[in-house]
């Protein structure tokens, strides 16, 4: 039987009956490059991802799609349409092969306020959200490509195994998904990858997009903030 005491998210939680949700939630399999929800979708489920990898996107209001984050196992997306009941303001697509957990709203909302413990995770993270959105408004607002781009690969970059004092984003990000982060063209992400190639800042391997000096791009971060005051 598919239970949410298998669910990432809810590992650990002690002061919860899963008993009382489990059969008031679906369970779903998802095919690379299918569509979960769509812009404007009148859905207010919550989707908590067993397994596989999603894509966030958000439309401005000329159009244009920005890549707004990806989400792997033990995260959850579409709780803002689940609080507010209003239509879905992102398009989420699987970016491999998926199982998801699809809770409605109201079973949303019971669980929350049955459980502390979930109750806190929730706001743990949706402050995170928060503050991440705040990070990439200030960049936009104050950097130049250039700089966002480094900011974005630093926030991408997981330590080298192996390597101290680098960093790696594996695997290695296509051009065009890096300029759809940061708004601008995949021949302006190529060209500013290059620049930092030849500046020895940057190592693309088999794998992987390595940085190796991440400690010279926070420090070119910190001096543009200080150029800035």
């Amino acid at each position: 039987m598919q239970t949410l005491a298998r669910v990432p998210f809810f590992k650990d939680v002690t002061d919860l009956d899963f008993n009382l949700f489990d059969r008031r939630c679906t369970w779903r399999r998802f095919d690379e490059g299918e569509v979960v929800i769509d812009y404007e979708d009148e859905t207010s489920d919550v989707y908590f991802i067993i397994a596989g990898e999603v894509r966030i996107l958000i439309r401005t209001q000329a159009g244009k799609e920005v890549i707004l984050a990806e989400m792997r196992a033990g995260q959850f997306f579409g709780e803002l349409s689940a609080i507010d009941s209003t239509k879905r303001s992102a398009n989420v697509t699987a970016l491999t092969k998926a199982e998801l957990c699809i809770m409605p709203a109201n079973v949303f909302r019971e669980v929350i306020f049955a459980s502390p413990t979930v109750g806190d995770r929730v706001l743990h993270l949706l402050t995170a959200r928060v503050r991440e959105l705040n990070a990439r408004l200030t960049e936009h607002s104050i950097f130049d490509l250039k700089h966002r781009l480094y900011s974005e690969l630093l926030r991408m970059a997981g330590p080298r195994p192996g390597r101290p004092g680098e960093r790696s984003v594996t695997p290695p990000p296509f051009h065009h998904v890096l300029a759809a982060r940061i708004g601008c063209r995949r021949e302006q992400v190529t060209r500013e990858l290059s620049a930092m190639a030849q500046e020895g800042l940057l190592e693309k391997t088999r794998g992987a997009l390595v940085l190796s000096k991440p400690q010279v791009l926070e420090a070119r971060l910190a001096e543009a903030l200080r150029d800035d005051r």
